[in-house]
């Protein structure tokens, strides 16, 4: 069973960024990319950094700590593609950005 959580309202996370949310007991990192809105773990496998603090460009997100590489479209390791960190659905209700977490 899966759950949309509100985290945010759209215009608050800047485009070309990312933001942290707690929902549930995940750390979501949530990305505004020309508009449009993806969500991945925001803990880096390597070392526990959080991914919404690292640079966003076409579609990958770099680790601060160490430049790990994230698609932020499928959770996909930029240098290892068989590696991944889950991915969430994201939707956008009138001004409300919710993510889908398994409950």
């Amino acid at each position: 069973m899966s759950d949309y959580r509100t985290v945010a309202k759209v215009g608050e996370i800047p485009e070309g960024r990312g933001r942290a949310f707690v929902v549930e007991d995940r750390v979501i990192a949530v990305f505004n990319e020309g508009g449009q809105y993806y969500a991945i773990d925001d803990c880096c496998p390597h070392m526990g950094a959080s991914l919404a603090e690292g640079d966003l460009q076409d579609g990958v997100v770099a680790c601060p700590e160490h430049g790990w590489r994230f698609s932020i479209h499928d959770g996909s390791w930029c240098d290892y593609r068989r590696q991944r960190i889950d991915c969430f659905d994201v939707r956008v209700v009138g001004d409300e950005i919710q993510v889908r977490v398994p409950t």
